[in-house]
């Protein structure tokens, strides 16, 4: 499966190389023509079929086009970033100890104990802390600070440390990709659910107008590969496709979780980074509608996506994100619901297809 492929992969923010490759290999037959850019972003065009025009005159993509003052024909921009988060080595102890730095948002609670990969080569490590009987029973009520982390890769000096993983070496969770009863588990489904949708979508059917699918880069640090690509491709509006929150897990209070597993793909409204083009929220939510796919909504608020830099690209891009629920992201093992994953993709091909 390929979502297994992409899991298992090892892709931090700016070394995204070994997802690229999968995703060249994966696509490379499907589309029509395809480019790596400067950044490493992936951008690949799949033409509209022969016989289709442009649209009709009263459709949402030609209106959107028409809004927009780039020219040529309607073409749409669906995104899904490359890169997970991971670590990044800035130093060492005189005892062979590796510091290191977080490559995106990282929580320190999740830390302690945990097994990284480091390198091209993959070398095991263990993040490593003082054992409870030394702890202050103070200290043991509060998370470690990533300061007061080693990764230990079984060094014995500096020098020895040094040789194994050279400054700026970028590390990742381990973790394979598995069943978790009617679910599947594994590393950075924040991106790699949305990298495996917009795949199945290039490996489908054409569509009345030009796609431009994009896989980006540096998701994770700042947004930054998506907008050099929605600047080249210049499209009439833009679809981000993520792995998103999900925390359905039981809590005190009733309130609304972000998002829930086996209900739906998630349609976001506003999140921190942008809000999402009413139209095409409209238009989402009729298409699942008439095709009977469940959906939800994301709470509003919550978290960023690349829509975030590709709707303020030149003159505006109208955008909206839908995500893949997936429970514990940004931590070692996330979690999602393979009917939700299905349902992104159904609900994406409906859309596109009556846009």
């Amino acid at each position: 499966m390929l979502l297994e492929k992409l899991s298992n992969a090892a892709g931090p923010s700016g070394n995204e190389d070994a997802v690229r490759d999968i995703v060249l290999e994966t696509i490379r037959p499907h589309v029509d023509e395809i480019t790596v850019d400067s950044m490493g972003n992936v951008i690949a065009r799949k033409a509209k079929r022969p016989a289709a025009s442009a649209g009709r005159s009263d459709s949402l993509l030609t209106m959107l086009h028409q809004a927009a003052t780039g020219g040529g024909e309607p073409r749409v921009m669906l995104a899904a970033h490359m890169d997970e988060v991971g670590v990044m080595v800035t130093g060492y102890t005189a005892e062979g100890g590796i510091k290191f730095r977080y490559v995106g948002g990282i929580d320190d609670r999740i830390m302690p104990g945990l097994r990284v990969q480091l390198g091209k080569d993959g070398i095991v490590g263990v993040v490593g802390l003082k054992a409870i009987h030394l702890t202050k029973p103070a200290d043991r009520e509060r998370p470690t600070p990533r300061e007061s982390l080693i990764i230990d890769v079984g060094a014995a000096s500096r020098s020895e440390a040094e040789g194994i993983a050279p400054l700026g070496t970028y590390g990742t969770f381990m973790a394979e990709y598995r069943r978790l009863g009617r679910l599947v588990s594994g590393k950075a489904f924040d991106d790699r659910a949305g990298c495996a949708v917009l795949a199945e979508l290039l490996q489908g059917k054409p569509y009345p107008f030009d796609v431009y699918g994009v896989f980006t880069v540096q998701e994770e640090v700042g947004l930054r590969g998506a907008g050099t690509a929605a600047h080249r491709t210049d499209p009439s509006c833009a679809f981000v496709l993520e792995g998103t929150i999900c925390d359905d897990l039981p809590k005190k209070k009733d309130q609304s979780p972000t998002t829930r597993l086996g209900f739906g793909p998630a349609i976001s409204v506003m999140d921190r980074s942008a809000i999402a083009d009413r139209r095409l929220v409209d238009h989402l939510t009729a298409a699942a509608e008439r095709a009977g796919i469940p959906y939800q909504f994301k709470q509003p608020g919550v978290g960023g996506t690349d829509a975030g830099s590709i709707h303020l690209t030149r003159e505006g891009v109208p955008s909206a994100a839908v995500s893949v629920p997936c429970r514990y992201i940004h931590a070692p093992v996330a979690a999602l619901d393979p009917a939700d994953f299905q349902n992104t993709v159904k609900l994406m091909d409906v859309a596109l297809r009556e846009l």
